[in-house]
């Protein structure tokens, strides 16, 4: 692939917790393959010495599991590149050139913090809603400018990731996309979709975690006190509730997301930056108002 730009480095941050021994060899396989590129990559072991790791590739050992966010946090702390890529260790890249592009796109806006290429199943070729960073889901292959991230594979500018601080480590898990998408935004940056860039992921059920409902309902009201401008709060938090109260029906999985919900108010979100009146403006013009 030629560009007539500057060769992009590329520094890939790849999770791993020895959980998903016939997916991992082929997300690496799909990973260093690509072309067109300097890539740096390294793989965190999220409580865990990673295994099955290629030769060259180097490893970083976490001796206890701090989550996802954080523990790309680490990762991203130790590779080299203009411009970093976070993969989920289950996806594949199903193209030698997929990262060339993403950081060609980096390269043609300097204005661009991140962009996302469409993620679909493998097998069925379906993108799932959540996979898709707006508001109106429906056409998955609709490319356009975009406020929010899907976190599991998705490119992002090395110098504004650093000065926005990076993932929101205490999330665990959930949300640490809508988080950093804001704060990108409120540095003056956007985010771009590129659905004819596709990466292979399994459409798996995040319900599938036994925390997900709470983690969910916290991490929603911890975006809301760290990122909103005070008197925007109370609109995000009840629009979240009672979009709950219509979604989601069985009575414990209701529970979890109301003790989440009051985890999050108790809580320490440990940041408070509000988004400028500026930043709500341009999230509500690029269609994404961030009461929702």
């Amino acid at each position: 692939m030629s560009t007539g730009a500057p060769r992009p480095t590329i520094g890939a941050v790849v999770l791993t917790m020895n959980d998903r021994p016939d997916d991992f060899p082929k997300a690496m396989s799909s990973l260093l393959a690509q072309e067109d590129i300097d890539l740096d990559i390294v793989v965190v072991g999220n409580g865990c010495h990673p295994a099955q790791v290629p030769d060259g590739v180097r490893t970083i050992t976490l001796p206890e599991n701090v989550g996802i966010p954080q523990g790309r946090n680490v990762g991203a702390e130790n590779v080299k590149g203009d411009f970093v890529f976070f993969f989920d260790n289950d996806a594949v890249l199903p193209t030698r050139d997929a990262l060339a592009r993403l950081a060609a796109e980096l390269q043609r806006d300097p204005h661009l913090a991140y962009v996302q290429p469409r993620i679909a199943d493998s097998d069925t070729g379906v993108t799932l809603r959540r996979w898709v960073p707006r508001l109106r889901a429906a056409d998955a292959t609709r490319p356009g400018t975009v406020t929010v991230m899907a976190e599991g594979v998705v490119m992002v500018r090395r110098s504004i990731f650093e000065l926005a601080g990076g993932w929101p480590g205490s999330f665990f898990l959930f949300h640490e996309g809508i988080d950093l998408s804001w704060r990108l935004w409120d540095h003056g940056y956007t985010g771009l979709y590129k659905p004819e860039i596709i990466v292979h992921h399994p459409a798996t059920n995040p319900a599938r975690h036994a925390t997900f409902y709470r983690l969910n309902a916290r991490n929603r009201v911890w975006v809301a006190r760290r990122n909103l401008p005070a008197c925007l709060i109370p609109l995000n938090l009840a629009t979240w509730i009672l979009l709950t109260l219509w979604r989601v029906r069985q009575p414990a999985a209701l529970r979890a997301s109301l003790d989440g919900f009051r985890e999050g108010l108790r809580s320490d979100p440990r940041y408070r930056a509000p988004m400028s009146w500026r930043t709500v403006w341009r999230l509500t013009r690029a269609g994404r108002p961030p009461i929702f």
